[in-house]
């Protein structure tokens, strides 16, 4: 499947093309609404006040309700733009933002919020993402993911002791109802200074097939590398043991070989479910790293384009921390390499 987005922060509207998801796929619609329901704004204190209600219209690639083969066209009205938000900002450069970086690609950028490279894009990912969730569902394949840090607070249980069904029971999306409570209180007291932070979110893909995977250039967990850190505010991505391995020893890393479940498995799980790039049927898990929030909602200093330094106190609605809200952009990506790697073992 190819997703194709396209929209500004304070447009029109956002939206996206996916092309190549087979015919006769039934389109739970409550489905892909509650999907981006979970990613829209104003869902809590600690994330963007922004009032949209990211109303799905799907406007081509569908029949009766199913999938015709055809690209599925789709969009969301942008009804709460505050353009004007950003009127200081028209001729400055803020730090940490890609303004500086556009203007120098593309000679000009769109200060309203972000335009392009703001996170409203993200919306087109998670629809696209949803529609790709629904054609794993008949294969039995599962994407979970939840927050497991939120700035130095950390949810340290592996993922195989917690009960991933309450990750939706509080607004942070960690499972784990002390941790996230701590979560909430730092990030309650964080928008009261003015300042952000970032955070940690784990995936988890269950009853992935043996098999799926290139063996160079497009290995699955290269695909997946490349699909979380084209997130905005993704700063790195592990999978299986990742950094933590490097100070184990290969006789504690090695996955040993095991006959379990009338099936050969591994004892442990520390490749991560894949090895030499394609998937050997054990849970894939990665994390994927956020940067804080750039925008704080206190004085900054930045520059002009003339290139003179200027102290500006930013408006806007912003979030505390994207992690929250980022889970379901992180599933959907997710799905999205997921159903492409299927699609690809079908078809050869």
């Amino acid at each position: 499947m190819t997703l194709t987005t396209f929209g500004e922060s304070h447009g029109i509207a956002v939206g996206g093309i996916l092309d190549g998801c087979p015919a006769g796929l039934f389109l739970d619609m409550d489905f892909i609404q509650n999907e981006l329901n979970r990613r829209r704004p104003g869902q809590s204190d600690v994330v963007s006040l922004r009032n949209e209600k990211d109303e799905l219209q799907i406007v081509s690639g569908i029949f009766e309700g199913k999938t015709t083969g055809a690209p599925i066209a789709f969009w969301v009205q942008n009804h709460d733009q505050h353009p004007t938000d950003y009127d200081e900002m028209k001729d400055v450069f803020r730090p940490s933002h890609a303004g500086f970086a556009y203007d120098q690609k593309y000679g000009m950028y769109d200060y309203r919020g972000g335009g392009r490279a703001s996170a409203r894009e993200t919306l087109a990912r998670v629809a696209g993402g949803a529609i790709a969730k629904l054609f794993l569902k008949q294969t039995g394949i599962t994407i979970n993911a939840y927050v497991s840090q939120i700035g130095k607070i950390v949810l340290s249980q592996p993922y195989t002791a917690l009960d991933l069904s309450k990750t939706e029971q509080n607004p942070v999306r960690c499972p784990d109802e002390k941790v996230s409570a701590e979560m909430m209180d730092y990030l309650t007291n964080l928008r009261k200074t003015g300042d952000t932070t970032g955070g940690v979110i784990t995936c988890i893909i269950r009853n992935v097939p043996s098999g799926l995977g290139e063996p160079v250039f497009d290995k699955l967990q290269a695909n997946l590398a490349k699909a979380m850190l084209s997130i905005p505010a993704a700063k790195g991505f592990d999978y299986g043991s990742g950094f933590a391995g490097v100070s184990m020893k290969g006789s504690e890393h090695n996955d040993p070989w095991i006959y379990k479940h009338d099936k050969i498995a591994t004892s442990t799980n520390f490749s991560g479910g894949i090895q030499g790039g394609i998937s050997n049927g054990e849970d894939i898990y990665f994390r994927v790293a956020f940067k804080p929030v750039a925008t704080l909602m206190q004085p900054q200093q930045m520059m002009s384009r003339e290139g003179k330094p200027i102290e500006i106190n930013p408006q806007g609605r912003h979030d505390v921390c994207v992690v929250p809200r980022a889970v379901p952009v992180v599933e959907a990506m997710a799905a999205l390499v997921i159903a492409d790697h299927y699609l690809w073992a079908k078809a050869n």
